[in-house]
C-alpha cells in the first residue's frame, strides 16, 4: 500500500481483515446477523465496486439514510473506498429540519431505505440534485438500485480510492441543539487522527468487545479492531431504551467497553439499582453528549469492577474529543464544586489540544489578535485548536466565520460555549453561550444556576432560561420534579415554588431569580436525549 492509500480511513478495516479475518467485527442483536472483518472488508468492496459501476463518481456527495446497523457500516466504509462522500443526518431532527439540510447539501446521490424513497418522489424540489438512488430493501414505484444490485455489479477486489489527508470524508450534521443543525466537513485525516486519539487516550486494544450505542462510534469500534454488538434500540432515542437491551448484550458478549449518553446510562443504571444486576466485564464506560452528574457516577460504585474506567469527554461534532476526566477524580475532587454552582469539570485537554478562554462576543473574530485571552478561574467563551478540529461548515460560510478564528497558517474552533480554566489547567464548562441570561446589572449561567436548584430532594432537574429583550431579560428558574404529585394543585405548586426561593435567595448566583415555573418534562436534543433545549423552554416561559 502506497503512503498516499494509507490515508483513505477505510484502509483501516483492510488491516483488521489481514490480521484477524475470522474475528466478528459486527453482531446486530436484533436480526442476529454477524460479520467478520473479512466479511466486512470483502462486502464493502464490492457495494464500493458497485456503486462506481453504477455511474457514482468519486468526490460525489452521497446522502445515506438506512438505520443503524451492518448495512449502515458496511455503506459508509464503501463509500470510503470508493472516494464517495457520506452525507449523515440525524433523523431525530425532525422532517422540516432533515430537508433543509437536504438542500444546504446538494447531495447527488441517495442511499436509504423505502419510506425515504417515497418522501423524495412526493417532494421533488428538495431531492432534484440527486442522480443516483439506491433502495435498501424493496424497491417501489421509483428508479435506480437496490443494495443487491449494486452487490452483483461490484467486484470484490476493488482498489480503494487513493486520499490525502485533506481530501474530504464525510459530511456529519450536527444535533441542532443550539441553532440550525450545521454540516461538519470531515476529511480523511480528521478521522485517522481521533481514531489514533481514542486508541491512546481510552487505551483501546484490538480483539475488544464493544457495545456503541451511537452510529459513529459503531465505525470508530471497526476502524479500531473492536467487534461491535449492536444493540436492539433506536439509536435516535437513547433515553428511552430498554434496559434490558443494554444489559443483556454486556454480559451475554462479555462486553468490555461501551460508548452512550448520560440519558442512556441513567436508565440503565437505575434499573440495575433496583434489580441487583452487576456488569463486571465492562473496563471503560464513555459518557458524552451532555453534563454528566455526580449522582450518576456514584451509582456505578456497585454496578463495575473496581478498576472499570468511566470516562466524561468534552468535545462537539466540530471537534473531537476536546478534554478528558474520569469518574474518579470528578467525585473525589470536583462535584462538590460543581454543586456549589462553579461549572462541571470535563477535565484537562488532550495532548494535541490548546484550550483559551477568551471575552464573551457574539460576533465574528476574524484574526486570533483581535480576541481577548482571559486569565485562569475567569468565565468567558471557549476556544479550541487541536490538528483534528473541522475547518468548515458545508455552503456555511456564514457561520464558519463565527466558528472559527484565524491565527497564522492555522486556527480555533469557538466551541459556542462558556467555561473557565483553572489554577490545574482543567476545563470547567458553565453552559452554551447563547443560552446565558443577561439581566440589566448581571450574567447568568445556565450550569452553575442550574445546580443550586438540582440539589432540593424533589426536583429531577431544572433549567434557566430568560424572558424579555436580550440584554434586559427576567430569569426564570423551569423546574421538572421528580414527582408529578408535587405540583398538582395550585397551593401545592406556590408551596414548592416558596421553597425553591429561599433557596435559590441564600447564593449569591441565584439570589436575582424571582420567578418559578414548573413543567412535567424537558424537550431534549435529538442525539443524545440528555441536552436541554432551552431555547424552546424560553418561548413556553413567554407564554405562561
Amino acid at each position: 500500500m502506497t503512503k498516499l492509500e494509507t490515508c483513505n480511513i477505510a484502509a483501516r478495516l483492510a488491516q483488521w481483515a489481514k490480521e484477524m479475518p475470522d474475528t466478528s467485527a459486527m453482531i446486530e442483536m436484533r436480526s442476529g446477523f454477524r460479520r467478520t472483518f473479512k466479511e466486512l472488508e470483502r462486502e464493502s468492496n464490492r457495494l464500493a465496486s458497485g456503486m462506481i459501476q453504477s455511474g457514482m463518481k468519486p468526490g460525489e456527495r452521497v446522502l445515506l439514510m438506512v438505520p443503524y446497523g451492518i448495512d449502515f457500516v458496511t455503506l459508509t466504509f464503501a463509500m470510503f473506498k470508493a472516494g464517495l462522500i457520506p452525507v449523515l443526518i440525524d433523523p431525530g431532527l425532525g422532517k422540516k429540519n432533515v430537508l433543509k439540510c437536504i438542500q444546504q447539501v446538494q447531495p447527488q446521490g441517495m442511499v436509504a431505505i423505502p419510506l425515504a424513497h417515497a418522501i423524495k418522489k412526493f417532494l421533488p424540489g428538495t431531492f432534484k440534485s440527486i442522480q443516483h438512488s439506491v433502495t435498501v430493501g424493496k424497491r417501489w414505484f421509483w428508479g435506480g438500485n437496490t443494495l443487491n444490485n449494486l452487490k452483483d455489479l461490484g467486484k470484490a477486489d476493488f482498489e480503494m480510492a487513493a486520499m490525502k489527508e485533506d481530501h474530504p470524508a464525510a459530511i456529519l450534521f450536527t444535533s441542532g441543539s443550539t441553532g440550525p443543525a450545521k454540516g461538519v466537513l470531515y476529511n480523511h485525516g480528521i478521522f485517522n487522527h481521533q481514531v489514533r486519539i481514542l486508541q491512546e487516550q481510552f487505551d483501546i486494544q484490538s480483539g475488544e468487545v464493544d457495545l456503541p450505542t451511537f452510529p459513529l462510534f459503531g465505525l470508530f469500534g471497526s476502524g479500531l479492531g473492536m467487534t461491535s454488538i449492536i444493540p436492539d434500540m433506536d439509536a435516535t432515542q437513547p433515553a428511552r431504551v430498554d434496559p434490558k437491551n443494554i444489559i443483556r448484550p454486556i454480559n451475554e458478549y462479555k462486553i468490555t467497553s461501551s460508548f452512550g449518553s448520560p440519558a442512556l446510562w441513567d436508565t440503565v443504571s437505575k434499573y440495575c439499582l433496583d434489580k441487583n444486576i452487576q456488569l463486571p466485564s465492562l473496563k471503560r464506560i464513555i459518557m458524552a453528549g451532555a453534563p454528566v452528574s455526580g449522582e450518576l457516577l456514584q451509582r456505578f460504585e456497585t454496578l463495575v469492577n473496581k478498576n472499570c474506567k468511566i470516562y466524561t469527554p468534552y468535545g462537539a461534532t466540530e471537534v473531537l474529543p476536546v478534554s478528558l476526566i474520569d469518574r474518579r477524580e470528578i467525585l473525589e475532587q470536583t462535584w462538590h464544586l460543581s454543586q456549589k454552582g462553579e461549572g462541571t469539570c470535563v477535565g484537562q485537554s488532550i495532548p494535541g489540544v490548546d484550550i483559551k478562554i477568551i471575552a464573551v462576543s457574539d460576533q465574528p473574530i476574524s484574526k486570533w489578535e483581535s480576541a481577548t485571552e482571559l486569565e485562569e478561574n475567569n468565565v468567558g467563551e471557549i476556544t479550541i485548536k487541536a490538528p483534528w478540529a473541522t475547518r468548515t461548515y458545508f455552503n456555511r460560510e456564514d457561520l464558519t466565520q463565527l466558528a472559527k478564528i484565524e491565527d497564522g497558517n492555522s486556527f480555533w474552533h469557538r466551541m459556542g460555549d462558556l467555561g473557565r480554566l483553572d489554577e490545574k489547567n482543567r476545563l470547567w464548562f458553565y453552559g452554551r453561550k447563547n443560552q446565558r441570561v443577561i439581566t440589566e446589572n448581571e450574567t447568568l449561567y445556565t450550569i452553575p444556576c442550574e445546580a443550586i436548584f438540582n440539589q432540593h430532594p424533589d426536583v429531577k432537574r431544572s433549567a434557566l432560561v430568560g424572558i424579555g429583550p436580550r440584554t434586559k431579560q427576567e430569569p426564570v428558574i423551569i423546574i421538572e420534579p421528580i414527582n408529578p404529585e408535587k405540583i398538582k394543585s395550585p397551593k401545592e405548586q406556590q408551596s414548592f415554588a416558596e421553597e425553591l426561593l429561599v433557596r435559590g435567595a441564600e447564593n449569591s448566583l441565584t439570589q436575582s431569580i424571582k420567578k418559578v415555573l414548573f413543567r412535567l418534562d424537558f424537550p431534549v436534543d435529538v442525539r443524545h436525549n440528555a441536552k436541554i433545549f432551552r431555547e424552546k423552554l424560553s418561548l413556553w416561559a413567554e407564554n405562561q
